[in-house]
């Protein structure tokens, strides 16, 4: 079988709206966001979603408790699916992480992560996905490094295309999740 994997990214933050990459501080929704989360909400609630799994960072849980909030539907945090530590780079100016991202691939930002390690850390996400979530559908909402993971691993995208490339929103996209779960394909 499989598992159906709804990606939402976490609403607008204050950071994103100064033009701040938040990395791994905790990040606090915009009125905008809030208002975007309450919409995720109304666009999923009714998906046919078994459970929402969200970074363990603040602007990502805010979001799903803003959108699930009167409902029944179980939230879990896990810190897999946080967004990539720009190290000494978090709270920098966007453009200049942007500037790195296509360098940081394997190579670490100073101080934090690779986009590899945040590969790796979906890779071992989705691994106890398959084994615990056969023939569900589940909403995963996080952030643009983790939705770049997963391209790779589910549909073999390229790390190079992906940093490169500008990432417009959209209401979500949609991977499914073989199981047992094995990588699509390399990841280069």
């Amino acid at each position: 079988m499989s598992i159906e994997i709804v990606y939402e990214t976490h609403a607008t933050t204050v950071d994103n709206e100064a033009g701040i990459a938040t990395g791994w501080l905790p990040g606090t929704l915009s009125a905008t966001g809030r208002v975007q989360a309450r919409e995720l909400g109304c666009r999923r609630r009714d998906d046919g979603i078994a459970a929402v799994f969200t970074s363990d960072l603040d602007r990502a849980v805010e979001t799903a408790q803003i959108a699930f909030a009167d409902t029944q539907l179980p939230i879990h945090q896990d810190p897999r699916l946080r967004e990539c530590n720009y190290g000494q780079l978090n709270g920098r100016p966007v453009a200049f992480v942007e500037a790195q991202r296509a360098r940081r691939i394997d190579e670490p930002f100073p101080g934090g992560q690779s986009y590899r390690d945040v590969q790796a850390a979906t890779d071992d996400f989705l691994r106890d996905l398959a084994a615990d979530r056969d023939g569900t559908r589940v909403l995963v909402i996080a952030h643009s490094a983790n939705r770049w993971a997963l391209d790779c691993l589910l549909t073999g995208a390229h790390w190079q295309a992906l940093v490169e490339a500008s990432s417009p929103w959209q209401p979500g996209w949609e991977y499914r999740l073989p199981t047992p779960w094995r990588v699509a394909g390399p990841c280069r």
